[in-house]
């Protein structure tokens, strides 16, 4: 068995030309495991040969609008192709509270197109089946199949309320998607000797003169320096550090070259890679 970590997504909310919204798709066996839905998420899936039928859950990490504005449309998506693939409705797992809230009203705005899709194709309406849970500071169970599971921990992505980060142990290793967070002792412990870290990368360090006084000095306060992931990375031992939800997005590979830049210079001698869209590693 060969478990999989694909890249579905690894851009930010402003559009950056061939990076969907931010997305993790873990694959092992006959288990696909989505953590989070940003822009084109559906088309990112199809383009990795995972159709919206395959998945077996999806997780989410928060509740901004980069990262669950593909979830209806994998959820519709799936329902659509229903009478086909005989699936039945998507396992949906998201922190309590706004995130929650979001995932069981965002069919209301397609109510229309669903009356009508009934009246021709579909036998019965869509379902978003969502299972929540409570953020904790230390690690919990969420979800368990045949060998794999997702835990839950909180992290620190203030002022965004119950944001958490996944950890995914298959029979091959352990996989640890970050979401959106500060470099915070959460995630640390959460990555202690993990095959794959995916961390969300942010330039802090190198940029803070040129966003100082403008909102962005704001938004750099809540996301990972670069530099500090680089001391996360090598005191939790990660094996293989895959950089996603980049800011500012790279242009080419010399811009790539200055994230791994940052982070050597945090310490961290580990591989290093600097997430595009559907790049994928296998692990096991």
């Amino acid at each position: 068995m060969t478990t999989t970590v694909t890249l579905t997504g690894t851009g930010v909310p402003i559009p950056s030309p061939g990076r969907a919204g931010p997305g993790v798709l873990v694959r092992c066996g006959g288990i696909a495991l989505q953590f989070d839905a940003g822009r084109a998420t559906v088309l990112r899936l199809t383009e990795a040969e995972t159709g919206l039928h395959q998945l077996t859950a999806l997780f989410v990490t928060h509740v901004h609008s980069d990262h669950v504005i593909g979830l209806p449309d994998v959820v519709m998506g799936r329902w659509i192709q229903d009478h086909v693939w005989k699936t039945g409705p998507l396992d949906i797992h998201v922190p309590a509270g706004e995130a929650a809230d979001f995932a069981q009203r965002m069919l209301e705005p397609y109510a229309a197109d669903i009356a009508l899709r009934m009246e021709h194709v579909q036998a019965v309406p869509p379902e978003a089946r969502v299972s929540t849970f409570t953020c904790t500071p230390g690690p919990s169970l969420v979800w368990s199949r045949d060998g794999v599971t997702v835990e839950a921990v909180a992290v620190h992505h203030e002022p965004v309320p119950d944001a958490v980060a996944y950890r995914v142990r298959t029979p091959d290793g352990t996989v640890v998607i970050s979401g959106d967070t500060r470099v915070c002792d959460e995630v640390q412990e959460l990555s202690q000797e993990a095959d794959v870290l995916v961390h969300e990368a942010c330039r802090t360090t190198a940029l803070q003169t040129a966003v100082a006084g403008t909102p962005f000095e704001k938004i750099f306060s809540y996301h990972a320096d670069t530099v500090a992931l680089g001391g996360l990375a090598k005191r939790a031992g990660v094996k293989h550090l895959v950089l996603t939800h980049l800011i500012p997005a790279p242009a080419d590979e010399a811009g790539e070259a200055e994230f791994v830049n940052d982070v050597r210079s945090g310490g961290y001698q580990g591989r290093i890679s600097v997430g595009r869209d559907l790049m994928t590693l296998a692990i096991g």
